[in-house]
């Protein structure tokens, strides 16, 4: 066999070689939905069967985008993000559960939510649209989108989430308790319980 054509097939044999392994390693990184749904069977007790609106204590999972809730259940495990009943949770899923789980919830469909005050949706409306410019305080529209849809692999979605969640978090954020978020501690600290309490309800109703 000539040296050019041993070569050639020699390079052929290679390159067929990487394209079967990236295939192979590319299928391995595909989330899968049926593991995910069988995985996600230890967080129905607080999320219900498909991340639907459950307890208002509780997130709402159905939509969120699969990267957010992956880096949530990292950080979970890590400790970078404090909750006694996530941490242990956590700690038990591989990477790959925790890719299967958050494909299953994200493939749902949210359902709507809805303000209860109509005493203060239009300080909610002017805080999530507009911020607070006196305290620096952006629009959360700026990262969340106007219907609260968030933009995948940055920001959450949030349109729909139970006020009580919504309102939970920001008070964690703005004492420190919650911590992965350096964004949200910053826009917090500079919210007054009202203005919490107000933009929260009125995420609650973004759709």
């Amino acid at each position: 066999m000539k040296p050019v054509a041993a070569f050639l097939i020699a390079a052929f044999a290679a390159f067929a070689g990487g394209a079967a392994l990236a295939a192979e390693t590319a299928a391995a990184a595909k989330p899968d939905l049926a593991k995910g749904q069988a995985a996600s069977a230890s967080c129905q007790a607080c999320h219900l069967a498909d991340g639907n609106r459950g307890a208002p204590a509780n997130p709402i999972l159905q939509g969120q985008h699969p990267e957010y809730l992956v880096k949530q259940l990292m950080e979970f495990k890590s400790g970078k993000r404090k909750n006694a009943v996530m941490t242990g949770m956590a700690a038990a899923l591989s990477d790959a559960d925790m890719k299967n789980i958050a494909a299953f919830y994200a493939s749902k469909q949210a359902k709507p939510g809805f303000a209860k005050s109509k005493d203060t949706v239009t300080l909610g409306e002017q805080i999530y649209r507009g911020g607070i410019a006196a305290k620096q305080v952006p629009a959360c529209a700026g990262c969340h989108s106007p219907t609260g849809a968030g933009i995948p692999a940055q920001y959450p979605r949030v349109g729909g989430q139970h006020a009580e969640y919504t309102e939970a978090q920001l008070v964690a954020f703005r004492s420190g308790a919650r911590a992965n978020s350096a964004q949200m501690i910053t826009i917090a600290a500079r919210l007054s319980d009202v203005e919490i309490k107000a933009v929260s309800d009125y995420i609650a109703g973004l759709r």
